[in-house]
């Protein structure tokens, strides 16, 4: 057998760190965010020491956690603006929002960076939680208002029907979401019906 180059055991590193990272943002919804490094462990199926390699505690797998989700959402919002270069109709709305949940159904980190905005990002350290807030409100929160060009509170009723949706599929830990059904609803938010 011979030994490991070094890009494969980059690309070990790499894949490891991937998974530790989506198991801490599943055992965040299962612990109800009272999580440490030996629960995310256990859900891995990987020993403690290797979880604690990469992250010695609790403060900097979160941080990376919500990284690596901004940097999910904020792409998914830049492909979805490039598309919709005007003002985005009712339709490319409705596309948007079920992009949005496919998303979050598939990536907990990307669903847990918009939780955890609707909860002014509590669960994080004080110093932590301005520059949450701020990236928030500057990558994808102002991007998305100016982007649909309302003035009242549309986009966070529209962001509240979606994330709380969604949070059933997490902490119900059911396997689908009825994404249209939902995008649905939250569509209904911005234009008023009924």
């Amino acid at each position: 057998m011979c030994p490991r180059t070094k890009e494969q055991n980059e690309l070990i590193r790499m894949q490891r760190r991937e998974q530790i990272l989506d198991f801490a943002a599943r055992t965040y919804f299962r612990t109800g965010g009272s999580f440490d490094i030996r629960d995310v462990a256990r859900e891995a199926g990987l020993g403690y020491g290797t979880v604690y390699h990469y992250y010695p505690n609790r403060h900097l797998l979160i941080e990376d956690v919500l990284s690596s989700g901004f940097e999910r959402c904020e792409q998914t919002l830049s492909q979805w603006a490039n598309i919709s270069r005007d003002t985005p109709d009712d339709r490319q709305l409705l596309t948007y929002c079920k992009t949005l949940l496919r998303l979050w159904q598939s990536d907990a980190r990307a669903y847990l960076v918009y939780k955890m905005a609707a909860e002014h990002f509590t669960g994080l350290p004080e110093k932590d939680r301005h520059p949450a807030k701020r990236r928030f409100t500057e990558r994808l929160y102002v991007p998305l208002q100016s982007i649909i060009q309302r003035e009242d509170d549309s986009v966070d009723l529209m962001l509240a029907v979606l994330v709380s949706c969604c949070g059933l599929h997490y902490y119900a830990n059911t396997s689908e979401l009825d994404v249209d059904r939902i995008a649905q609803l939250a569509m209904q938010t911005i234009t008023k019906e009924s």
